[in-house]
C-alpha cells in the first residue's frame, strides 16, 4: 500500500461504526524478574514488579477498531465478578468504544492471566466457562445486537469457543447483516465453518484452517487446496487465512486464490494479532474499500502490533510510520526524530529491553568509532546515538567542520549493526535527548571523567549507570585530519 492510498483509507475509516460481537475476555499480564529457582520444586520464582489489565478477544477487536479511528459497538457477555468490573472499567476508559456487555451471573468472566519475565511468557492461567449462552441472556444478546447494528458498516463475530457464538446468536448476526447491509466477518476457532451460514467472510489462521479441513496448510499450494476444501464445507462467500510472516491468502468463490504479503516485521509477541487483522479488515470493508486494499490494511496493522508486548493496538500514526519505514533502506529506517525515539524506546521497554545512549559528532567514522560503538552496544540491548547537527558541530569544532553533512554522517552511523537508532540534536549538548530517552546506560569515551559526562547526574538519579568505553589508540578524527593535511 502506497502512502497516499493509506492516508486516504485512514481518512475514510475515521468515524465508521463497526459492531464487534462475541467472546469478551480480560487479559491480565503479571510482570516480574526471574533470578532464581524455587527450593520447593524445579520452577522459576517470579519477583513481581507490576501488572497490566486489558480487554481481550472481542474486546481487543473493539480496541483495535477504536485505535484505528473507527467507532466500535462491543456486544458480549461478562460474569458478576472482579474481572467483569475490570471489563466495564476498561470499556469506559477507551475512547471510541460503546459497551453493550450483558451480565450472566451463572458464568465467570473469561480471564487469561499471563506471567511474563523479560518479554517471555512463563505461564498462562485461564478462568473460563465454555457452555453456550442460553435463556434470557441469549435473548438479551440478540436484542442488543440488533440495536447496536443500526448504522454499522460491518459486524465482526469473534468466536473463541467460550459460548457466546450460539446458533441463535449466529443467526442474529446473519439477520442483522442482511437488514443493515453490513459486511459480516467471522473469526473462528471452531472445527466446522458451516455453522456460520452465508457469512461474507471467515478469517481463520493457518492452523485453524488445517484443523477445519484436516489438510496441511503450510505452503502456498497446500493453502490453496485447504481453502478450496473449506469453501466446499461452508456456504460463506469468501475465506481469508492469516499466515503469520507469510502474509494472508484470499479465496473468493469462483475466483483463484490470491496471496498477499509484506516484508516480515520483527516479531515480539503475536498475542492478539488476529484480533487486529480482523478489526482492520472489517473497518476497511465497512468504509467500502476494495478487498485487496482491505487485506493490505490488515497486514500492515498486524505487522505493527506483533512488535509490541501483549494484546496491543495500532494507531494511524504508527501505520504511516511503518509504511514509511518499509519504503526506506535499512539505514534510513534507523533515523529518528526525538518524538519517534520516545515511541521506539517505549516499545523496547515493553519488551524488557535495556536501552543505551551515547552521542557525538562522528564527522569521519574510523575504526576507533566502530570499536567504541560496538562496546557501547555490548552493555545494552538497544543503542541510541545522539548526533550533533551541522550547526552544533560548527559551534563545538569551529568553521570548516563538519567535513561531512548531517545526512551523510547519520546514514553511515545507521549502517552499523551496533547502532539501533540515530537521533540528530541541534543543541550544544544532548541533555534534552538524554532526559527524553531516560537510558539505562549512558556511554562516553574513557577520555572523560564520569562527573564530566553530560547527563550523568540525570541518569544516576533515576538508577541508571554511566559507563566509559575504551578508546582505540592511534584512531581519532583529529589524527585523521592531520594525516589528510599532510601532518604527522
Amino acid at each position: 500500500m502506497d502512502l497516499q492510498t493509506l492516508q486516504q483509507l485512514l481518512a475514510a475509516v475515521a468515524g465508521v461504526r463497526v459492531v464487534t460481537v462475541g467472546d469478551v475476555m480480560v487479559d491480565r499480564f503479571v510482570h516480574g524478574e526471574v533470578t532464581r529457582v524455587s527450593a520447593e520444586a524445579p520452577i522459576p520464582i517470579l519477583a513481581r514488579s507490576g501488572e497490566a489489565v486489558m480487554l481481550g478477544a472481542a474486546g481487543n477487536v473493539a480496541r483495535n477498531v477504536a485505535a484505528l479511528g473507527g467507532l466500535a459497538a462491543l456486544v458480549g457477555v461478562i460474569g458478576d465478578d472482579a474481572p467483569a468490573r475490570d471489563a466495564l472499567r476498561l470499556v469506559g476508559q477507551e475512547r471510541g468504544i460503546e459497551g453493550f456487555l450483558i451480565p450472566d451471573p451463572g458464568r465467570p468472566t473469561t480471564l487469561k492471566t499471563r506471567f511474563v519475565s523479560q518479554g517471555q511468557q512463563l505461564l498462562r492461567v485461564d478462568l473460563e466457562e465454555t457452555h453456550p449462552v442460553e435463556g434470557e441472556v441469549e435473548q438479551r444478546l440478540v436484542r442488543t445486537l440488533h440495536d447496536a447494528a443500526r448504522g454499522a458498516g460491518a459486524i465482526l463475530l469473534s468466536d473463541y469457543g467460550k459460548g457466546v457464538a450460539s446458533r441463535t446468536v449466529i443467526d442474529a448476526c446473519l439477520a442483522a447483516a442482511a437488514e443493515t447491509g453490513a459486511v459480516l466477518i467471522v473469526d473462528s476457532k471452531a472445527r466446522s465453518f458451516r455453522r456460520y451460514g452465508v457469512a461474507d467472510m471467515i478469517k481463520p489462521n493457518a492452523a485453524e484452517l488445517a484443523y477445519a479441513t484436516e489438510l496441511s496448510a503450510e505452503t502456498d499450494a497446500e493453502i490453496e487446496a485447504a481453502l478450496a476444501r473449506a469453501l466446499e464445507l461452508t456456504e460463506c462467500r469468501a475465506i481469508v487465512v492469516t499466515r503469520a510472516a507469510k502474509g494472508m491468502s484470499l479465496a473468493v468463490r469462483g475466483q483463484p486464490v490470491r496471496h498477499f504479503s509484506r516484508p516480515p516485521p520483527e516479531v515480539f509477541d503475536t498475542s492478539g494479532a488476529g484480533d487486529t487483522a480482523l478489526a482492520a479488515l472489517g473497518l476497511a470493508l465497512a468504509a467500502k474499500a476494495p478487498m485487496e486494499q482491505a487485506i493490505d490494511f490488515a497486514l500492515l496493522a498486524s505487522s505493527v502490533v506483533v512488535e509490541k508486548a501483549g494484546t496491543a493496538t495500532a494507531s494511524p500514526e504508527e501505520l504511516v510510520e511503518a509504511e514509511l519505514a518499509a519504503a526506506m533502506t535499512a539505514s534510513e529506517s534507523k533515523l529518528a526524530t526525538p518524538d519517534r525515539m520516545g515511541r521506539e524506546i517505549a516499545r523496547w521497554r515493553e519488551r524488557g529491553l535495556k536501552v543505551g545512549f551515547t552521542n557525538g559528532c562522528f564527522d569521519i567514522l574510523h575504526p576507533g568509532h566502530v570499536a567504541y560503538l560496538a562496546q557501547a552496544r555490548s552493555w545494552c540491548d538497544r543503542l541510541v546515538v545522539g548526533l550533533n547537527t551541522d550547526r552544533s558541530v560548527r559551534t563545538l569544532k569551529g568553521e570548516g567542520r563538519p567535513l561531512n553533512d548531517l545526512k551523510s554522517r547519520a546514514l553511515v552511523l545507521a549502517a552499523l549493526s551496533s547502532v539501533d537508532l540515530v537521533v540528530p540534536f541541534d543543541e550544544d549538548t544532548p541533555l534534552d535527548l538524554i532526559r527524553a530517552a531516560r537510558p539505562d546506560v549512558l556511554v562516553k569515551g574513557a577520555d572523560y571523567a564520569r562527573e564530566d559526562v553530560v547527563g550523568h547526574d540525570v541518569v544516576e538519579a533515576y538508577g541508571g549507570e554511566v559507563r566509559l568505553a575504551t578508546l582505540v589508540d592511534g584512531h581519532s578524527t583529529t589524527s585523521t585530519l592531520r594525516k589528510l593535511a599532510g601532518g604527522q
